[in-house]
């Protein structure tokens, strides 16, 4: 059961990630001028959800051995 919730963060950090690409580049294309500040916030936001996929891949894993 630990790898399948493992599995399922680390979908669901990837589709996030990939929304946040999405609509920086969305975003990048309506406003050039602001693409440095929107830049910014996409990496923080991107590292942020990596950070809560990879606490989520640990406990995942590490529930494997606790049954």
């Amino acid at each position: 059961m630990g790898a399948i919730g493992a599995g399922l963060a680390v979908l669901g950090a990837g589709l996030g990630i990939g929304m946040i690409g999405k609509s920086a580049t969305e975003s990048i294309a309506r406003q050039p001028e602001a693409a440095g500040k929107i830049q910014t916030a996409m990496i923080i936001a991107a590292a942020l959800i990596e950070g809560v996929a990879l606490f989520a891949a640990v406990i995942g894993f590490m529930s494997i051995g606790t049954n």
